[in-house]
């Protein structure tokens, strides 16, 4: 640990490559390495890879996994298959988001939890809570963070690359599915799925296993271009196809309704915390929206800056960047939900000025 920061398997696979290190989550964690812009285009065009090995993992098991998990989550676990994932929120009684997670089934006994990092410990001391006062048997939960690292691989050429060093069939694992081989040697849960937009795979693998995979995965995409990417350029990924990012649009003080994400919320399963208050927030009308909005005027909109209708500020910018692949900012905003209306001119409080902005469906870059 630096400076009371943990540090992934490939801290030093990082600082070898150049990488700009930072704090996030409650880790060290490579930023950028080329640049923002370059390792943004590259996972766009080529491919990129990413360590993603600060994220949670907390494993459930037992003849009532599936009860709990359903208890836990918005999204319905029942339709799941084996080896299929499903993008869900754990939410608090009010209906505020404990956190967004990706939920991978083995079996009707065997679930896994990936989460984000800063909120890993949380997330598994709630598990544990609801676990307690459910009154399930038979369930176990253990966090299973500090075994794993991720890699992910992403970028229209990650599937090529990826095939280089295993014998899993990919064109087998659709997107949202995983499967189980070797890649380099390495034992991997390979799953389809990606915060960037691009078809690509995440990859659970032993951490001690990390270091040598990363070095591997890099050697065999060389030749297409793969680079490393950091944290910058992730955000900037993630934000051109419009996915939330916790603690930016979705918090213990934004509902999975008011971010857009009634798709997740499955009130016909039957009960899970928060429905009652997500019940109550749908009959009632959110009272915020989560919007797209695309400049038209020069400026960078950042998180935090003020949305204004006239004079009247109607909302708040969650995320914000200039897009690297439409060279024009973008934002996502909270708005009072009567201006919420697409292709209508709202304001963004950038500086000392109000530039015009006109509000969009993300994701702001289509496939």
């Amino acid at each position: 640990m630096t400076d009371g920061l943990k540090q992934t398997p490939l801290n030093a696979a990082h600082k070898a490559l150049g990488a700009r290190m930072v704090p996030f989550g409650g880790w060290e964690m490579p930023v950028q390495y080329a640049g923002v812009i370059e390792e943004h285009l590259a996972v766009r065009e080529r491919a990129g890879l990413f360590d993603v090995s600060h994220m949670g993992e907390i494993e459930v098991r037992g003849a009532n996994a599936l009860a709990l998990v359903q208890m836990l989550t918005t999204n319905d676990a029942a339709k799941l298959a084996d080896g299929q994932i499903q993008y869900s929120a754990l939410c608090y009684p009010d209906g505020g988001v404990v956190d967004d997670v990706t939920l991978y089934r083995s079996s009707a006994t065997h679930f896994l939890f990936c989460v984000n990092a800063s909120n890993t410990d949380k997330d598994f001391a709630w598990m544990q809570q609801v676990h307690a006062g459910s009154g399930l048997q038979g369930v176990t939960l253990v966090n299973r963070s500090a075994e794993y690292g991720q890699l992910a691989l992403q970028g229209p050429k990650s599937a090529a690359i990826l095939a280089r060093l295993t014998t899993t069939p990919l064109e087998s694992i659709r997107y949202y599915h995983f499967g189980r081989g070797e890649v380099a040697g390495v034992p991997a849960l390979i799953s389809r799925t990606g915060y960037t937009g691009e078809d690509g795979f995440e990859l659970y693998v032993p951490a001690a296993e990390a270091g040598e995979l990363w070095t591997r995965l890099l050697d065999a995409g060389a030749g297409d271009g793969l680079q490393p990417i950091g944290l910058g350029a992730r955000d900037t990924l993630r934000l051109e196809k419009g996915y939330a990012l916790y603690g930016h649009e979705l918090s213990p003080q934004i509902s999975p309704l008011e971010a857009g994400l009634g798709w997740i919320v499955k009130f016909e399963k039957g009960d899970f915390i928060g429905r009652d208050a997500l019940l109550a927030q749908k009959a009632a009308g959110v009272p915020r929206r989560l919007v797209g909005l695309v400049m038209e005027e020069r400026g960078i909109p950042r998180e935090g800056y003020p949305v204004f209708a006239g004079e009247r500020q109607v909302g708040t910018v969650t995320s914000g960047t200039m897009s690297p692949s439409l060279k024009t900012g973008i934002a996502l905003a909270l708005v009072e939900s009567p201006r919420a209306v697409l292709d209508s001119e709202l304001l963004i409080g950038i500086r000392d000025r109000k530039l015009r902005a006109r509000i969009v469906k993300p994701p702001f870059v289509k496939k």
